[in-house]
């Protein structure tokens, strides 16, 4: 009996019964916008602060869009004529091309709604119970002239690794986003990478555009300086004898 129980023991620590922890090496978090935002805040913290003249008819990059929810809300909010969302990660451009279509389908219903139900009460047959659901004065504006068919014919999604390759070169973007991205580029390919990248987004700039860029603090580096091969050595080299 005790032998049956000590093997029962060393089975429970055997390395394949431990479940491994996922490592995010390009920061392509699935559960970004979870940790990030505070569950009481109604949206994206950085959206109170974009301007709407960035955006607002333009032509717009989104680099390392992750699930795509601040690349959807900017086309809802500011009514660019474009933007495009891109990411390293194939299994998070499929969950922002869900979004997408979610949003979407979410806005077409509140559109159906709104023309099947009279602000007077005077609905006939079995709509009267209608009731288009309240929503703020800014809200109201904002989806106006931005129907379920503008958003889709607005917003795209493709998988990209911008610093080895970018198709669409010749595309000009108005604004290019680059949001907690710069870090994981750094990481990854050096300041070789750094410097590719905002060599691209120049290129990639219309004149007289905006680069919109929220980098990452240093303090953050630490918990993921050894995440990939290129620091690894980079550290090894710096700190050997």
């Amino acid at each position: 009996m005790k032998k049956n129980t000590a093997a029962k023991k060393e089975d429970k620590s055997s390395p394949r019964l431990q479940k491994t922890k996922p490592v995010f090496v390009y920061g392509n978090y699935r559960k970004y916008y979870g940790y990030r935002l505070n569950h009481t805040m109604e949206e994206d913290p950085r959206l109170k602060v974009f301007k709407r003249e960035w955006f607002e008819n333009k032509d717009c990059l989104d680099i390392g869009c992750n699930q795509g929810l601040v690349t959807i809300n900017i086309a809802k909010k500011f009514h660019c004529q474009s933007i495009v969302g891109i990411d390293i990660d194939r299994g998070l451009v499929e969950d922002a091309k869900c979004n997408l279509r979610n949003m979407a389908r979410k806005k077409q219903s509140q559109e159906i709604l709104a023309k099947v139900s009279v602000p007077d009460g005077s609905n006939t047959g079995d709509l009267t119970d209608l009731k288009v659901p309240r929503t703020s004065n800014e809200e109201n504006l904002n989806t106006q002239s931005c129907s379920s068919q503008d958003l889709l014919q607005r917003v795209s999604f493709r998988c990209e690794n911008f610093v080895e390759n970018m198709r669409g070169g010749s595309v000009k973007y108005d604004t290019i986003l680059c949001l907690s991205v710069t870090k994981w580029i750094h990481l990854n390919w050096g300041d070789d990478g750094l410097v590719t990248l905002f060599v691209k987004m120049w290129r990639l700039l219309k004149p007289g555009g905006v680069l919109l860029l929220e980098p990452q603090p240093w303090t953050s580096y630490k918990n993921n300086r050894l995440v990939s091969e290129v620091m690894t050595i980079y550290l090894l080299y710096n700190t050997s004898d």
